[in-house]
């Protein structure tokens, strides 16, 4: 299905968006990718070969040059079969102590940068071709202390799912991708992460990637994955109420499976 396919991801030089990129030019296709940091997009195309993989060096916030995007990858690779946005930021704090500048970043890096980037990119999306947006368990039931991220995540289903039906006419598929916690380095400081987020299994890169390509493969509408932890995140959706009553153990399961993840990764660093 990849073979000959041009693919834009955002957020490519690391964690999920490197590994849609792997698995993308692994199935013969190409990939533009996208992230702050040139360097670590260098890295990543020589991996890949240069003549499979072009950068783009941007804040995805820099919604002017974002939108110029899909027209440079035209002009690199003469189409464009996937749009995968994957970039996010989350700043952790009680909701009512963000700032107003850590407000916008979420939502604009979470929400506003992948809204933009879909209008920029579908014109020109073949016939057949798929905008897989990266949301994430969060934005089905919130989580503590992560108030603006979950908002902006449950802000980029309900997006997508509009676009589903806007876009369907044109055989254009729209797809959504909600995962709950992944072994990358977007957790940062483990010690600070709320415990909730590792009270169920935890996906690795390649597992929401593979999730990604399904998605668009199978034209699917939304994957979650874990399987299982997508179909309590749904029931907490629907029942508010058995959510606050599960909470608590859910929380001391995630605090046991925080604590023996430090202690994995602290090993590997000795």
């Amino acid at each position: 299905m990849l073979e000959g396919k041009i693919a834009l991801v955002t957020g490519a030089s690391s964690g999920i968006g490197l590994a849609v990129a792997r698995a993308v030019v692994a199935g013969g296709g190409k990939v533009a990718m996208v992230a702050r940091t040139e360097a670590n997009l260098r890295d990543a195309a020589r991996e890949l070969g240069d003549d499979r993989a072009s950068i783009h060096a941007l804040d995805v916030t820099d919604l002017a040059r974002l939108e110029e995007l899909p027209a440079r990858v035209l002009a690199r690779f003469g189409a464009l079969d996937l749009l995968v946005n994957n970039a996010g930021l989350n700043h952790r704090g009680p909701a009512l102590q963000y700032t107003p500048r850590q407000l916008g970043d979420v939502i604009t890096t979470n929400l506003t940068a992948p809204v933009v980037l879909a209008r920029a990119a579908a014109p020109h999306i073949r016939k057949g071709g798929a905008i897989v947006n990266v949301a994430s368990l969060a934005g089905m039931v919130p989580v503590p202390h992560e108030a603006a991220y979950s908002a902006s995540k449950a802000g980029l289903r309900a997006f997508s799912r509009v676009l589903q039906g806007e876009l369907r006419p044109r055989a254009i598929h729209v797809g959504i991708v909600s995962p709950g916690p992944v072994d990358t380095s977007f957790f940062g400081d483990l010690a600070k992460a709320p415990a909730l987020n590792f009270s169920q299994p935890m996906s690795t890169a390649e597992e929401v990637a593979d999730a990604v390509l399904r998605c668009w493969r199978e034209r699917r509408v939304e994957i979650a994955l874990p399987w299982f932890s997508g179909k309590l995140c749904t029931l907490g959706y629907l029942s508010p109420r058995f959510m606050r009553l599960l909470r608590p153990a859910l929380e001391r399961r995630g605090e046991r499976n925080k604590r023996a993840l430090m202690e994995r990764r602290a090993a590997r660093k000795s």
